[in-house]
């Protein structure tokens, strides 16, 4: 097959969010990266969906807590394969001030494997649509194509 018809092939990566236990902020950024035009991740040829089995990157915020660590595991494994994971906020990426807490079980890649890590508190949208980027260039070349 030609580049060109495995690039026509290719359709727009899907994104589905995971909350691991965080305060909101960073949800909250994430959702202006959905519904306000000027961050809008359309743009980009992405588009956020409902179901973990449709996607193919998946945005976790919040530090990894022992109520929901389980549950998160399981969503992450039911997104199939190849999938790319962003660490969304410092509390995913380091646990931020929760740190050391009674109900944190450690920052997200203790547990998962992170591919593209957006520090901040909270992220600013610039951040997170750059990190949608590169997360979209990788899936892209573990498909085996490359933009």
């Amino acid at each position: 097959m030609s580049d060109f018809l495995k690039k026509l092939s290719v359709r727009s990566p899907w994104l589905f969010r995971i909350n691991a236990g965080s305060c909101n902020g960073c949800d909250v950024e994430l959702a202006t990266t959905a519904f306000i035009p000027r961050y809008d991740v359309e743009r980009l040829g992405c588009r956020y969906c409902g179901s973990p089995r449709h996607a193919d990157i998946v945005l976790i915020t919040g530090p990894l807590t022992a109520r929901v660590k389980d549950k998160v595991l399981r969503v992450w494994e039911e997104i199939p394969n190849p999938k790319i994971t962003v660490a969304v906020g410092i509390c995913a990426v380091t646990c931020g001030v929760f740190r050391d807490g009674y109900s944190i079980k450690g920052p997200i890649d203790r547990y998962l494997p992170v591919d593209v890590n957006v520090p901040g508190c909270p992220p600013r949208p610039q951040a997170i649509m750059e990190a949608v980027l590169i997360a979209k260039k990788l899936w892209m070349q573990k498909l085996g194509v490359e933009e």
